[in-house]
């Protein structure tokens, strides 16, 4: 890709920071969307739970990035703490793709976050972006998300949904949970461990969202997830191995429910997601397997 002037919404965040340090590192101009007042000229203010954003930073933008978005994980799905998700997602990106739908010369490309709970639980069945929504919370939460970014799809803005799985990382996401408890030997399977997860390595998370900024063919929906997801039993096992520990223990499905309340549902839940488009796009894998991905996370 040339030599590019791209926005970043939640550029502080785990994919977001490693995306800014990619793209700066080889020679593109990031401007951040700060929720401060801006430092340089290199940020930008907004307010995504109250839908604001400042549209002369995005002036002269080839793309715009919305990465934003309060934690899914961060604590237990509160009435309060899930209209917080719903606001920081959908407010956010109804703004964003609002100012820059307005702007006299709008980017070329718009990336939008979503994630691979929009499928809902599908069990043992292999899904791709051809999938419709399932049910539950997070896949109404992500299907609204999407649909926040109409604005900036219909001034002609070519729009893609990034639909995120499991990051194996150590700094942030829910492996940066599952790292600790395996290194001290207190990892195991969750429930009856035969639920499917689509997990993506934080280096081709980055990779494959720069494949996304440089392939003018690809809009709508893409999975960004590795090739071949694996149940919570095999990577269980594969932690286990990777990190030379023993991982004896479970969690049944009544305490991961007690625990986690609503949650327990997404954590229990089975979703067999594969990435069709990345892949017929041309994208390659750096770390496709599950080892490979712990071992790069660290």
């Amino acid at each position: 890709m040339e030599r590019s002037r791209i926005a970043v919404a939640g550029a502080s965040g785990l994919i977001g920071s490693a995306l800014v340090r990619s793209l700066t590192a080889d020679g593109h101009e990031v401007v951040r969307l700060v929720r401060r007042a801006p430092r340089g000229a290199d940020e930008v203010r907004w307010d995504p739970g109250r839908g604001h954003v400042d549209p002369a930073g995005l002036t002269g933008c080839d793309a715009v990035v919305n990465l934003a978005g309060a934690g899914v994980g961060d604590r237990r799905w509160t009435p309060e703490y899930k209209r917080l998700l719903r606001d920081s997602r959908v407010r956010g990106t109804a703004a964003l793709a609002e100012a820059v739908a307005a702007l006299p010369e709008p980017p070329r490309a718009f990336l939008n976050g979503s994630a691979i709970g929009i499928y809902g639980d599908t069990g043992d069945r292999v899904v791709d972006e051809d999938a419709p929504p399932g049910d539950g919370f997070l896949s109404g939460l992500c299907v609204e998300w999407e649909a926040a970014a109409a604005p900036v799809r219909e001034a002609g803005v070519r729009t893609v949904f990034l639909r995120t799985g499991l990051v194996v990382a150590r700094g942030g996401g829910a492996w940066a949970r599952l790292f600790p408890l395996f290194r001290a030997g207190l990892g195991g399977r969750l429930g009856d461990g035969r639920q499917y997860w689509s997990y993506i390595a934080l280096h081709d998370e980055v990779a494959a969202i720069r494949h996304v900024l440089d392939t003018a063919t690809l809009s709508g929906p893409v999975n960004l997830t590795a090739p071949e997801p694996l149940t919570n039993r095999e990577i269980t096992a594969a932690m286990s191995r990777v990190l030379r520990r023993p991982a004896v223990f479970a969690v049944p499905a009544p305490a991961l429910r007690a625990a986690l309340g609503e949650m327990a549902g997404d954590v229990l839940g089975s979703q067999r997601v594969v990435p069709k488009r990345l892949l017929e796009s041309g994208f390659r894998f750096a770390f496709p397997g599950i080892e490979e991905a712990i071992r790069a996370a660290g």
